[in-house]
C-alpha cells in the first residue's frame, strides 16, 4: 500500500474514495480513530492508501478532479 492522499477534511476522503471506487480502484483510509485521541477537533489527517500497482492511475483520477493531495 502506498499513500495517495492526506486529509483532516472528512469529506474530501469520502469524495476521493468514491471516485476511486468508480473507477475500480481498491483503496484504505487509515487514521481514522484518531479523532478519539484527538477530541474530534480534527487536527490529525486521515491518510487514503491504494495498492503500489495502483498508484499511478489513483493520482491522475485525483489530479482530473482537483483534488489537493495534501502533501
Amino acid at each position: 500500500m502506498k499513500e495517495l492522499l492526506r486529509s483532516t477534511d472528512p469529506t474530501i476522503i469520502a469524495f476521493a474514495s468514491a471516485l476511486l471506487q468508480g473507477e475500480d480502484i481498491e483503496c484504505f483510509e487509515v487514521d481514522v480513530n484518531m479523532s478519539v485521541l484527538e477530541g474530534g477537533i480534527g487536527v490529525f489527517p486521515r491518510r487514503l492508501l491504494v495498492h503500489v500497482d495502483d498508484h499511478d492511475a489513483a493520482m491522475q483520477v485525483m489530479r482530473d478532479n482537483e483534488i489537493d493531495l495534501g502533501r
